[in-house]
Formats: C-alpha cells, sequence, structure tokens
C-alpha cells in the first residue's frame, strides 16, 4: 500500500467515494457532500492498497502562514484498526512542515479523540454538533 496525492480524474473520484462512504453516506448525507469549497486549495492524500483500491483519505490546508488543518480523515471500515490513520496523518503533517507550518489543527469526532491523543494532539475545546448527531473537538498539535 502507498499514499499518493490524487492528480488523475480518476484518482479523484476514488478520493471521494471513499470520503463519501466513509464520512457522509452513514448519515444519510447526498452526494457531493463529501466535497468542499476549497478544496482546489488543499493537500489531498489517498491511501491505496495493492490491488489499487482506495483505504483511507484525508486533506490538509494551510489556514496561515503558520497554522494547518486536517479534515476528512476517512478510513474503509475493513481497513480501520491497522495504523493507516497514522500513516495518513503522519504524511499531512510532514507536508504542512515543508510548508512552514508550525501548528496543526483539526475537529475531531468524539470518537475519534483518542486517535488524535494518541498521535500528539491536544483537546481544546468542544465545537459544533455536525448533522445534529456528530459531536466535534478542536484538537490541536505543534508541528
Amino acid at each position: 500500500m502507498h499514499i499518493l496525492e490524487p492528480a488523475t480524474p480518476e484518482q479523484f473520484e476514488k478520493y471521494y467515494q471513499l470520503r463519501y462512504l466513509t464520512l457522509r453516506q452513514p448519515w444519510g448525507q447526498p452526494k457531493g457532500s463529501e466535497r468542499a469549497d476549497d478544496d482546489a486549495t488543499a493537500t489531498h492524500a489517498l491511501l491505496v492498497n495493492d490491488a489499487g483500491e482506495a483505504i483511507g483519505v484525508c486533506r490538509m490546508h494551510l489556514q496561515t502562514p503558520h497554522e494547518a488543518q486536517i479534515r476528512f480523515m476517512g478510513i474503509h471500515e475493513n481497513y480501520q484498526g491497522k495504523g493507516l490513520g497514522k500513516l495518513l496523518l503522519d504524511y499531512l503533517e510532514n507536508k504542512a512542515k515543508s510548508m512552514g507550518a508550525t501548528n496543526m489543527v483539526l475537529q475531531a469526532r468524539e470518537k475519534a479523540i483518542s486517535f488524535y491523543e494518541r498521535n500528539g494532539y491536544k483537546l481544546i475545546e468542544k465545537t459544533h454538533l455536525l448533522f445534529g448527531t456528530i459531536q466535534h473537538y478542536k484538537m490541536e498539535k505543534q508541528l
């Protein structure tokens, strides 16, 4: 398996399909809701298995010259609990550092807080409720 930054229409289709399946479809959200207005300026990471199937997605963008944000982290349900989220996180943290970022922030779903804490993130505050049911929390890490 390896991480790539989607560049072709086929790669982006795999990327957005997994983003939808892991982060939107389980809550009855429509196709297209997995996309964000600022996707064009973000760095996208797609984890594929040896067969070329998408098994993990994540994106990062700079909010300021020194602060980056992780968004849309999703691992296919058949591959969860195998350390693959850490691979994506490490990849995008290193990418952010190479772009000059010294701080990373994210909005974690409640069930993902312990994952991010194991990877050096600190819980800052309770924030928004997504789809009326998914509590999010701001977390950050010094890079």
